[in-house]
């Protein structure tokens, strides 16, 4: 018994340290927030203080969505941009509209907290 207790210990140290749910599910790849940062920071200005804003809100929109539900919200808006009439389910769907809503909302918080 203690060594399945080690063993899972070893396999699962957030749980050991009292990380919270969104720390455990915060998987956004290193790529995609140079994206998100590159991105903040050519709407914002190219500043080291942006830099450090820019950050922080990637940081703070990880610890809300995961990175699956982050990519669905992305790929809605891309397919919103595309335009025809296949892509107006991005446009009308529920799901589609909440998946971007949880994104804006995500945003929202990151800009209150880092800007």
């Amino acid at each position: 018994m203690g060594r399945a207790l080690v063993a899972l210990l070893i396999a699962a140290p957030g749980l050991a340290l009292g990380q919270t749910a969104a720390e455990r599910l915060n998987d956004f790849p290193t790529a995609a927030r140079a994206d998100y940062v590159f991105a903040c920071m050519s709407t914002n200005g190219t500043t080291r203080e942006m830099l450090q804003k820019c950050s922080c809100s990637v940081d703070e929109v990880a610890q809300i969505l995961s990175y699956e539900e982050y990519l669905e919200a992305e790929t809605v808006l891309s397919m919103r941009r595309v335009g025809g009439e296949r892509m107006a389910v991005f446009n009308s769907s529920a799901a589609a509209q909440n998946l971007v809503a949880e994104l804006r909302r995500a945003q929202a918080e990151a800009e209150i907290v880092c800007f």
